[in-house]
């Protein structure tokens, strides 16, 4: 697999129609502070610093929304990859506390901007289940339940004895409100066309191939001899910051995904609600407005030129077989799209957010891990605000520096 792209046909590229073909860089401009990377997290990032008044350009190597952007399955939840016990090898509880609350944060940035212009990506509030079907990991279940009950969060515990799901289920942690889910090409869309009606200037099929680091700035030279210069440069790349930044920011994987065709009836599923099993890799589940179901994990980790296509669909495979497993009241599932792509993940869970450590006008929004989106949110909101001279007193969790010396 190439590193810069995915493979087989994603579901939320392949039925939607373009709704705008921005052009490409003709001339050298000027701006206050330039985006790279048109895909979900570019812009959410640009839409951020557009509504703090901040004369913003957003540029993208290819097409919008056709990178990461298309193989995400947008199950958007407050909870991490990892569990909290989990992750305190490598970050204090109170941070895991702090960064769940966080993700509540940004899901309710998501609901403000859908009340305020409208509904056009398919967005619904979901409530959240994380489970096992294995008796050893109960007692994990039960201690996550009570890290987020501790914390004030709106969490039930389920037992097999109370299971209303069709599928076997040994304990779980039902989070009330916990999530939601979206088209995410549609979102990206939607979050340019409102931020280029404001004056966001936005540039397809414009690479960047240099960044020039100047005293009081930056100077960005693009593939067809374009200059950009601007004050801050913001990487929204997502695994791709090979071309910009030596560091290793995280870990590379492969995660695979399928959508079903629409289903006659998702009996079985209650409330829709969003799904993620407890296994390693797990698994992840969730549902469409036009009764889909879209499914994801048998992640492996990425090296240069492992795909293999026997090997990608036996896991396709696998995952139809679980879905089938999980809900067998539902007769007429049969998968529609397969599609896989690369992704980062970092120890803690948590994305990459500001300033680069050796060049002050390198700025990083990289929303790694299951949450991207999420973090994406709280990266646009932390940077705008950090070029406006204030820093955000939650910046620190997604330091760039953070594991060094580990």
């Amino acid at each position: 697999m190439d590193l810069h792209c995915t493979q087989g046909e994603a579901i939320f590229t392949k039925i939607n129609k373009v709704s705008k073909q921005y052009s490409y860089l003709t001339e050298d401009i000027e701006t206050e502070v330039v985006v790279i990377g048109g895909g979900v997290t570019g812009s959410i990032v640009s839409y951020y610093m557009n509504q703090a008044g901040i004369d913003c350009t957003l540029l993208e190597k290819a097409r919008i929304a056709h990178g990461s952007t298309s193989i995400t399955t947008s199950l958007l939840q407050y909870e991490l990859d990892s569990n909290a016990r989990e992750l305190e090898q490598y970050t204090p509880l109170e941070r895991v506390i702090r960064s769940y609350e966080l993700g509540l944060k940004a899901l309710k940035e998501i609901d403000k901007f859908i009340q305020t212009y409208g509904n056009t990506c398919e967005y619904a509030k979901r409530d959240t289940l994380l489970y096992t079907n294995k008796q050893v990991e109960i007692g994990e279940m039960k201690e996550e339940y009570n890290v987020r009950k501790n914390a004030g969060l709106k969490v039930d515990f389920i037992s097999a004895e109370n299971n209303p799901f069709s599928f076997e289920l040994k304990g779980g942690v039902y989070s009330h409100q916990g999530g939601a889910e979206l088209d995410p090409y549609k979102y990206t869309h939607h979050l340019l066309e409102v931020s280029y009606n404001n004056g966001l200037r936005i540039y397809e099929n414009t690479e960047v191939i240099k960044i020039n680091y100047l005293a009081d700035g930056v100077e960005l030279e693009t593939a067809y001899n374009h200059k950009v210069k601007a004050k801050k440069v913001v990487l929204a790349t997502g695994y791709d910051t090979n071309g910009f930044s030596s560091r290793n920011f995280g870990t590379k994987t492969i995660t695979y995904n399928i959508a079903t065709k629409p289903l006659s009836t998702l009996e079985g599923w209650v409330n829709k609600v969003l799904i993620r099993d407890n296994n390693d890799p797990y698994h992840y589940y969730r549902t469409t407005q036009d009764n889909r179901i879209l499914a994801g994990g048998e992640d492996i980790p990425f090296k240069p030129g492992i795909f293999n296509e026997q090997d990608a669909n036996e896991r396709y495979d696998r995952l139809e077989q679980k879905i089938k497993e999980m809900f067998p009241k539902i007769l007429d599932i049969e998968k529609d799209y397969s599609y896989c792509g690369v992704f980062d993940s970092t120890q803690d869970n948590l994305g990459f957010i500001g300033p680069d450590l050796k060049h002050k006008n390198l700025w990083y929004c990289l929303g790694y891990g299951a949450n991207g989106i999420l973090f994406a949110i709280l990266g646009g909101m932390m940077l705008s605000k950090l070029y406006k001279g204030e820093k955000d007193d939650y910046l620190d969790l997604f330091r760039i520096d953070r594991f060094d010396g580990i």
